[in-house]
């Protein structure tokens, strides 16, 4: 997320402590920061939440109105998801439009809701051809220390699960919640060295040399994927990642509920 250099002595030792199978906040290489999510925080949103992943902080809001579907997809529903990195966030971001980062971040928590199926669109239909339901999931990194993928991931899904259609303000029925279907969840790995770390704090970014973000839907089926860094992953290292991103989802669904 940022070029900022490292010193020798701070890297060497949180590759020593690496190569002990610690972290040096006292974490093991497979387990995720403390998990604090907050729901219905943004009083003018159809649908919030904030989530805190150790010092990492990301708020995302739900805004539902009635538009046109699109032409090849008249009776489904638009989702369309954005991201930005606020300069209070950190003191590498920079104020102005979205620039890559952002734009990767939103494009795999989108891919990750989209490909799961989490939302039913089909159920956001009003007038076949018409008239739908179109939800703007707009995403905020409020504090960074690290991983904003599974950050920005949980907010989404956690402010999804909590939204209303507002039938009632626009005249097309009753209040209801977005017709939910599964709870997708990612799950992002780091490699430092020959170490794949889970959750990865800022300092680890980086020195790793490659990153693997795994979203799997309640059943643990693989729903998204997304690799970063100029490092390589071998085939076993993969697969680590692939059992540890089902297991870890799972323990996840249940501190989100």
């Amino acid at each position: 997320m940022s070029n900022e250099m490292m010193s020798e002595i701070k890297r060497d030792h949180i590759m020593r402590l690496l190569d002990k199978g610690e972290r040096q906040d006292g974490r093991g290489v497979k387990d995720f920061r403390d998990i604090k999510v907050e729901t219905g925080l943004i009083e003018s949103a159809d649908g919030s939440a904030r989530v805190q992943m150790g010092r990492t902080t990301v708020i995302a809001g739900i805004k539902i109105i009635p538009g046109t579907p699109f032409g090849d997809t008249p009776n489904l529903g638009v989702l369309t998801t954005g991201m930005e990195l606020i300069p209070m966030a950190h003191s590498t971001f920079e104020s102005g439009p979205p620039g890559e980062d952002a734009i990767e971040l939103a494009r795999v928590v989108d891919r990750g809701i989209r490909e799961s199926g989490m939302v039913d669109v089909e159920g956001l239909c009003i007038t076949p051809g018409e008239e739908v339901w179109m939800c703007y999931i707009d995403i905020y990194a409020i504090d960074y220390d690290g991983n904003l993928f599974d950050a920005a991931n949980l907010a989404a899904v956690c402010a999804l699960k909590n939204a209303v259609i507002p039938g009632e303000q626009y005249g097309k029925g009753e209040n209801r919640p977005l017709p939910i279907t599964c709870t997708p969840i990612s799950v992002t790995e780091a490699k430092v060295g020959n170490t794949l770390i889970v959750d990865p704090d800022y300092d680890e970014e980086q020195i790793s040399t490659a990153r693997l973000t795994v979203t799997t839907d309640d059943n643990g089926n693989f729903r998204a994927m997304q690799k970063g860094g100029c490092g390589s992953i071998t085939l076993d290292e993969l697969a680590q990642c692939l059992d540890r991103a089902v297991e870890i989802g799972a323990e996840i669904r249940k501190i989100i509920g």
